[in-house]
């Protein structure tokens, strides 16, 4: 079987990686090329892995030299260079390039100069103050590399891996599995599955009658760098020589009981039981089942095991064992929020943007598909370096909009922005010019090292001008790489309130902000109220609503507190926005608020 696209493209993310450490830079021609060609990838329904090079230096934007390792890698299950740049550079100087302040160059001269080649390394390094040390950097280096490992979590004897990457990694060896062996069902588990920040390792589950085909075929999927063991019914590799991966294979059967398991928690399990041993039953990862008898009382699907013990069926994301199983059998769990509960998407970017990729037209088209009742376009205001656009360029985008609102009357259209909060909290552009806008998205891009005085200050001044509708991304985090500013929650929920700005739960995997603990203490301040929004820079990026989705139930966030679950006419109304049942007045938005 030939690779899929998502494992070529690992492929070519690893290249990228380690071509970083060979030209000592993020930005080399060869890295660009790569990127590229990634995209190019990404945008086609074809599998490359069966093209030769020629068809391949077709598709625009893989060149001659990337369609030769793609078909190296179709073939062999690897690429050359990459395996022999491993021996130069150990896999865990990749994950150190994830740190903030530590780009190729300066791993390059960590190796070089004391040694280091992963945390523990950098860690003992750090506490004998001998990064500073280094050429070209200091004290504050020093500081900022210490401080940075300390907000991400980064345990230099646990190996986590960032939600995005993880659910990629788990998404290509369901999707090539299912593609080369028979079965019945094919899951992902375990923290995943409850929408952890990182992942330690991916549980993926199986349904098949033939689990020793299923066992042998997971062991040769392309991406597997080392095999830890295998069995009839369950095997444990490495992907991408990075995270483990164990597979489980069961019957269809007892596929509801063992899903319930391996999906954890922990104190989640125990809970539940305990409450099957005080009904005489016992529960295991087989079944639910009667002691007296051993009858199986349910075992097909977890929501008769849930029932059977007197509960509705609780979503995964909060199976914490934080005291879930109590509020639902007092009934007190918030019923969850569902994709079909969200009308409308609040933060989308378009080509316009220098970060955007799809057109206004195929963005709409997106959202269109999705059933959507409006959305806001809100690419990057003029402060945002390299992406913002000008006053000129918002302008061009307004009138592409209207022609849009007459072409496509069953959707509102909001002329939106995502404007930038600067140092002391103030945001783009002159209030005249802001009025042009139906909505404003205000989102913390830079100043991250502000203390928390100063930033809890920032936001809340942003949310006092009446320009603002929503705080995007309001920690602006990304999992793994960047921690989020600090600021007193309990100040900024209440602002929120005062000044009515909504809070977005940012459906990005890379960001999931705000935090699901910063969410369940807000959905206990009366009239705080979310936006759930993708972000998206790509037409792509609208599918994302579900992890937006997962996170706000993770947060026990319920569906009357979420601003886009209202109809597109009470949304509107919140919005001072009316008369919009037509194409003809539907273009008139900015000028009725």
């Amino acid at each position: 079987m030939r690779p899929t696209n998502a494992s070529v493209i690992a492929a070519i993310r690893q290249l990228i990686a380690y071509t970083q450490l060979e030209d000592g830079t993020s930005q080399s021609f060869r890295t660009r090329a790569y990127e590229k060609a990634i995209d190019a990838i990404a945008a086609t329904h074809s599998n490359v892995a069966e093209m030769s090079v020629s068809e391949l230096r077709e598709i625009d934007g893989i060149g001659d030299a990337t369609a030769r390792k793609i078909v190296e890698f179709a073939s062999n299950g690897s690429i050359g260079k990459v395996e022999r740049l491993k021996t130069k550079f150990p896999p865990t100087m990749l994950e150190l390039m994830k740190i903030p302040g530590l780009g190729p160059k300066t791993v390059l001269r960590l190796q070089e100069h004391l040694g280091v080649t992963d945390v523990a390394g950098l860690e003992d390094a750090l506490d004998k103050q001998l990064v500073r040390t280094l050429p070209g950097l200091g004290v504050k280096s020093e500081e900022k590399i210490a401080r940075s490992i300390q907000l991400l979590g980064i345990h230099s004897d646990e190996t986590r891996t960032p939600i995005h990457d993880a659910m990629g990694i788990a998404a290509r060896v369901m999707a090539e599995l299912s593609a080369s062996v028979d079965i019945d069902r094919i899951e992902y588990a375990g923290s995943l599955r409850r929408l952890s920040e990182t992942i330690g390792d991916i549980d993926i589950l199986v349904a098949s009658d033939d689990a020793a085909s299923v066992t042998e075929r997971f062991i040769g999927l392309p991406g597997v760098t080392a095999t830890l063991g295998s069995g009839d019914t369950k095997a444990s590799v490495v992907i991408d020589d990075r995270i483990q991966v164990d597979l489980r294979v069961v019957r269809e059967e007892n596929f509801g009981a063992a899903w319930l398991y391996f999906t954890g928690s922990k104190g989640h399990n125990i809970e539940l039981r305990q409450r099957s041993l005080e009904r005489d039953t016992t529960l295991n990862e087989y079944s639910l089942s009667s002691v007296p008898t051993g009858e199986v009382i349910a075992a097909r699907t977890e929501s008769e095991i849930y029932s059977a013990l007197g509960l509705a069926w609780i979503t995964p994301e909060v199976r914490e064992g934080a005291g879930e199983i109590a509020a639902a059998d007092a009934g007190a769990l918030p019923r969850p929020v569902s994709v079909e509960d969200i009308k409308g998407d609040l933060h989308l970017h378009t080509d316009r943007s220098g970060d955007g990729r799809s057109t206004l037209e195929a963005m709409l088209d997106a959202a269109s598909a999705r059933g959507l009742e409006y959305v806001a376009i809100t690419d990057h205001a003029e402060n945002l370096t390299m992406n913002g656009l000008s006053r000129a360029e918002m302008l061009e985008q307004h009138a592409e909009i209207e022609e849009q609102r007459v072409r496509r009357p069953e959707m509102a259209i909001l002329a939106g922005v995502e404007l930038n909060i600067d140092a002391e909290g103030s945001i783009d552009y002159d209030p005249e010019f802001l009025e042009l806008f139906d909505i404003g998205v205000a989102s913390v891009h830079s100043y991250f090292d502000l203390d928390t005085t100063a930033q809890t200050a920032r936001i809340i001044a942003a949310m006092e001008n009446p320009a603002v509708t929503i705080i995007g991304h309001p920690t602006g985090r990304k999992i793994g790489s960047r921690p989020g500013i600090m600021f007193d929650l309990d100040a900024v929920l209440e602002a929120a309130v005062e000044t009515g700005t909504a809070l977005e739960i940012n459906s990005s995997l890379q960001r999931l902000d705000l935090s699901a603990p910063f969410l369940r203490r807000a959905v206990e301040v009366p009239g705080v109220r979310f936006v759930i929004s993708t972000d998206s820079h790509h037409a792509s990026g609208l599918s994302n609503m579900k992890w937006g989705v997962s996170l706000a139930r993770k947060g026990w966030v319920r569906p009357s507190s979420v601003l886009n679950s209202l109809p597109k006419n009470e949304f509107l109304a919140v919005l001072g926005i009316h008369g919009t049942d037509s194409a003809a007045e539907g273009v008139q938005y900015r000028d009725d608020h």
